[in-house]
């Protein structure tokens, strides 16, 4: 969609919907032509992850106009595709006016005939899946940012297998986006009509229950939870967010004794006002969590993100400080045990399965096959995740037992189709309490997969490329490399080059081979010596992403791969 953006900017300063305070903060621009292109140059663009932005006045922001436009054109594509009776899930996280924008949707959603099942506060992510899911809805919308800076709000679209949304939906929907008026085509009925009507009914504890029944059942040696219960301590946060109340709830049902909670980021608050950002990969986050583990004697932090779908451990060294557990090392860690629990507990099923992210470590692959387990590539996203599972078991070709992304979401059962937190949390703490039974912590038992799958070591770059001609930059870069593939990466052979826009890999020899993952922006070099380097463009951000997974013999060798091919990777950004 393209538009006039001072003449967009003066319509919504003369729009009747708007309300005074809303047109000051548009009056507030007056004169900034650089401020007004930023907030009225085109519609936030909506695709498989839905949409994120800043919230603020504009086509381009996340505000109430942006949240109603999107649910009208979602309602039309669900009403074209699903029965006459249609329900949607509608949930939302702790962030501000996430609760506004919610019910927002769910008024749309009514007025255009769609029953809609809302929850009655703000619910995990995984949970929403798990509700589309548990009570047939046609399709399910999350209002949430995730881990995103305050400033930033999102709506997550799920469809009725209860994974976001795919491809061929969401372009639909960003078709219907560009058809529609954003004040003149949304329907809208009253909140309060909707439910005297029937159209919008609540969702709480009922479903809480029966999620976390769910989440517990996925733990493959609960005793171990009880043999640990009078030593093992550890510590939680939220991070102000939506795990706040059912991570440590199904950790105390397991038989947990010690599980403290750190109740400044308990409280449930948009600003998140202990952190700069409320992201579990950044360990700073978890400076209070540091203090009070030490305070109480704990070796073990837990830390889930605002809508409680991403997961972060830090682990006490030996040393007496607290390192964090990359999203790699928890993966490759949890399919180990996960793969042994099984096996002790007499619940591994038949051709067993792992699903990793393609840019996720290869170590994974080398521990599910050494241990006799399949393990499989998908594009990033747990709705690829999701696709792959689905397929696999429907075909009789393998059952999957756990999956993860290199970004510290994981998944396993069959009761959501996202990552899940919730079911994370229950996994990591039963598998570091199943090593402190036998003293030792999961760093000593990372050095253990070592020794004994050889030596990993990941790194993700970004090559930020912002601006107006940031897009143009990233383009340019991605044809340079398919024109020219680089025949080695510093200074170590490319064995074998991946091209996952055709679906195909060509060997160093010239041989081109097809492969089963196609249809995306993405390039891979598998080097000799057993090191990848994947290069792709961010979906959401101006920037490059580059993953470096090294193996090498020694860990020194393994952190001087990793270098050496930074280095190679930051140049091509330059």
């Amino acid at each position: 969609m393209t538009m006039d953006f001072l003449q967009e900017y003066e319509r919504w300063l003369n729009a009747p919907q708007l309300t005074e305070a809303e047109k000051d903060e548009l009056r507030a621009l007056r004169g900034d032509e650089k401020a007004i292109r930023s907030r009225f140059n085109g519609l936030l663009s909506f695709g498989t992850a839905g949409l994120r932005g800043t919230m603020a006045m504009g086509t381009s922001q996340m505000n109430r106009f942006v949240i109603r436009h999107a649910t009208q054109a979602f309602a039309e594509v669900v009403l074209a595709e699903a029965p006459a009776d249609a329900v949607i899930a509608v949930c939302h996280d702790c962030r501000n006016h996430s609760r506004e924008f919610a019910v927002d949707a769910a008024c749309v959603a009514a007025a255009n005939g769609i029953r809609v099942r809302l929850f009655e506060a703000m619910r995990p992510t995984p949970e929403l899946s798990f509700a589309v899911r548990r009570y047939g809805c046609a399709a399910g919308i999350n209002v949430t940012a995730s881990h995103n800076p305050k400033e930033y709000n999102g709506y997550k679209v799920y469809w009725a297998d209860g994974a976001q949304l795919p491809p061929r939906h969401a372009d639909a929907v960003a078709a219907r986006m560009a058809a529609l008026d954003i004040f003149d085509a949304p329907k809208y009925m009253p909140y309060d009509e909707a439910v005297s009507r029937g159209l919008i009914t609540l969702m709480g504890r009922e479903t809480d229950e029966e999620f976390l029944a769910c989440a517990m059942a996925e733990v493959p040696e609960p005793e171990v939870f009880r043999k640990a219960a009078d030593s093992f301590k550890m510590v939680f946060t939220p991070f102000h967010g939506a795990g706040r109340e059912l991570i440590p709830e199904a950790l105390r049902r397991m038989g947990l004794k010690h599980v403290f909670c750190e109740e400044r980021q308990m409280v449930p608050d948009g600003d998140f006002p202990t952190v700069k950002s409320p992201n579990p990969e950044n360990p700073e986050g978890f400076y209070l969590c540091e203090a009070l583990a030490d305070k109480v004697g704990a070796d073990f932090i837990l830390g889930s993100d605002p809508d409680a779908d991403r997961v972060g451990v830090m682990v006490r060294g030996r040393d007496g400080r607290f390192r964090p557990l990359s999203g790699n090392q928890a993966g490759v860690l949890l399919t180990d045990y996960l793969i042994g629990a099984r096996r002790r507990t007499g619940s591994l099923p038949p051709r067993p399965m792992v699903l990793k992210s393609l840019v996720s470590t290869e170590m994974a692959r080398r521990v599910a096959e050494l241990n006799g387990v399949g393990c499989a590539d998908t594009f990033t996203g747990f709705k690829f995740i999701a696709e792959k599972k689905d397929r696999l078991e429907q075909a009789g070709e393998g059952k999957v037992i756990f999956s993860f992304e290199e970004s510290y979401g994981y998944m396993a059962g069959d009761f959501v189709r996202d990552k899940d937190a919730v079911t994370a949390s229950l996994l990591l703490v039963g598998m570091a309490a199943w090593y402190a039974l036998q003293g030792l912590s999961l760093l000593d038992a990372l050095e253990l997969l070592y020794d004994k799958y050889g030596c990993y070591n990941e790194k993700t770059l970004n090559l930020v490329m912002p601006g107006l001609d940031g897009a143009e930059k990233m383009k340019a870069l991605m044809a340079s490399l398919r024109e020219t593939p680089p025949a080695a990466v510093a200074g170590i052979p490319v064995a074998l080059a991946r091209d996952y826009l055709p679906g195909t890999e060509t060997t160093a020899d010239g041989v081109v081979r097809d492969m089963e993952l196609k249809d995306s922006n993405v390039l891979s070099y598998c080097l000799a010596d057993g090191t990848v380097v994947i290069i792709r463009p961010s979906g959401t951000e101006p920037k490059i992403k580059v993953y470096v997974m090294a193996k090498a013999a020694t860990r020194e060798a393994c952190d001087e791969t990793v270098e050496k091919c930074s280095a190679w990777a930051l140049a091509l950004g330059q």
